[in-house]
């Protein structure tokens, strides 16, 4: 049975208990919610794996306090700092060297020798995180290459009885995954796009951003098939077929729409959600209008991508 708590100081110092005693919290943060067990503890970690049925090669993101919390973790630099003091706390993933002192679980990095790491935004993240004080190893909570959750009830849908409780804190705000920013070359990589455009990350650091080089899995997130509703996904549809459930943006006619007034930031917030309303009507496809690629729609079509992707 998952124990559901609140954002109570007393749940919350419930919640950093179970943490210290090997155990699996999800809890919200301003992105989807988090499955977290302590980053330091194999044992721990591997029932992220577990409960997820996660592929063991796909490296899991480090939640932090803050950014000195992080500088104990990953190997820093001047572009590590730049980007903290920008866009920490908030919805940004840095993948930094890993230092050999930084006493996480070998399953955190899934064998490579760098780590993700970020300071999520939110009070109830926050507070778990200082409550805890340590760092906590979380992916989205729902399983592996399934939906993301955007609220209590999407997690407790996929993982009820696998994971010992869950911070119940009402719906994300941004409502999908962070960006995250290889830092282990000689130029900043865009790795995935998630809740802090490229736009943004380039203007503060002044320069583009470069590609992967290799189709190795580096970061969290990069599965090609991954975030995947059990219905066939029809996407840049510009118009429905029979039978088909439909998923718009911009003023249309559709089973249920992203952003009737075309706003970017909506859809990133609606897109997990509306994918498991859709997913609950038992429809053999979705067909998907067409997002922009600029800003946050990148992110967003980056999603629908995998969750179309052969399975």
């Amino acid at each position: 049975m998952t124990e559901r708590l609140t954002s109570s100081h007393a749940d919350i110092a419930r919640a950093a208990a179970i943490l210290r005693a090997q155990g699996l919290i999800a809890f919200p943060t301003e992105t989807v919610y988090g499955l977290g067990a302590d980053a330091r503890d194999g044992r721990a970690v591997a029932r992220i794996y577990a409960a997820k049925g996660r592929p063991s090669f796909n490296p899991l993101i480090v939640h932090v306090a803050d950014a000195q919390r992080a500088r104990a973790l990953g190997k820093w630099s001047d572009a590590a700092q730049a980007l903290a003091d920008a866009f920490w706390p908030g919805p940004l993933s840095l993948v930094l060297p890993l230092r050999k002192d930084a006493g996480l679980s070998d399953l955190v990095t899934a064998g490579l020798q760098s780590v993700a790491i970020r300071v999520p935004a939110g009070d109830l993240a926050q507070d778990l995180l200082r409550a805890f004080d340590g760092p906590i190893a979380a992916p989205s909570a729902n399983p592996s290459g399934r939906i993301s959750p955007t609220t209590a009830a999407h997690v407790l849908a996929g993982l009820e009885g696998r994971i010992d409780a869950i911070l119940d804190g009402g719906a994300c705000g941004v409502g999908l995954e962070s960006t995250i920013i290889g830092l282990t070359g000689a130029v900043p990589t865009l790795l995935r796009a998630g809740g802090v455009p490229r736009e943004a990350i380039e203007a503060q650091l002044g320069f583009a951003l470069a590609h992967p080089e290799s189709s190795m899995i580096s970061a969290p997130g990069q599965l090609a098939s991954h975030y995947a509703p059990n219905a066939r996904m029809r996407l840049d549809a510009k118009d429905w077929r029979e039978g088909e459930l439909t998923l718009g943006f911009g003023q249309m006619e559709c089973d249920l729409n992203l952003s009737e007034s075309a706003d970017l930031l909506e859809a990133a917030a609606n897109l997990f959600g509306h994918l498991h309303l859709l997913d609950a009507m038992d429809g053999a496809q979705i067909a998907v209008a067409p997002i922009p690629q600029t800003g946050l729609g990148a992110a967003i079509n980056d999603r629908l991508g995998r969750a179309a992707a052969p399975r």
